[in-house]
């Protein structure tokens, strides 16, 4: 198996909410948008984000449960004002702000909203962090 991810899929117990938070307040483009199963956005070079619907989701496993899963997704952006900035749409979208705009342990910025699924991002400004031109990720600690 190739050491990547193209595909990262949450379940969600409101579909039409998580559609309109990323798409009508975040301002996202869906990719594919099945009305009351699932929609796919493009996030970056080849990968998607899926919100799967929870009961379709629990179908789609076979075991007729949800299964639980702590996860928090994250969103790098080039500074701390863009943290604020970011933070401040999504809770304008109907974001819960977990973590207002802050200095981060890591030695950058960063804030932590969550959905109205419940879904927690991270936003940061990591100064430790970046991508190469052919998509290799870096990162250092921040003195």
């Amino acid at each position: 198996m190739d050491q990547r991810t193209d595909f990262l899929t949450l379940s969600t117990r409101d579909l039409d909410a998580a559609r309109r938070f990323y798409r009508d307040g975040l301002g996202w483009t869906p990719l594919l948008d099945v009305p009351g199963e699932i929609v796919f956005f493009q996030v970056g070079f080849g990968s998607v984000l899926g919100f799967f619907d929870a009961a379709k989701f629990a179908d789609d496993l076979g075991t007729g449960e949800q299964p639980v899963s702590g996860v928090t997704l994250a969103h790098n952006v080039d500074s701390a004002d863009a943290v604020r900035a970011v933070a401040a749409r999504a809770a304008a979208a109907g974001a819960l702000v977990l973590k207002e705009p802050q200095e981060a342990a890591f030695g950058g910025f960063h804030a932590h909203v969550a959905d109205p699924n419940g879904v927690v991002w991270e936003i940061a400004y990591n100064p430790g962090w970046s991508v190469d031109a052919d998509g290799t990720v870096r990162l250092s600690t921040v003195d």
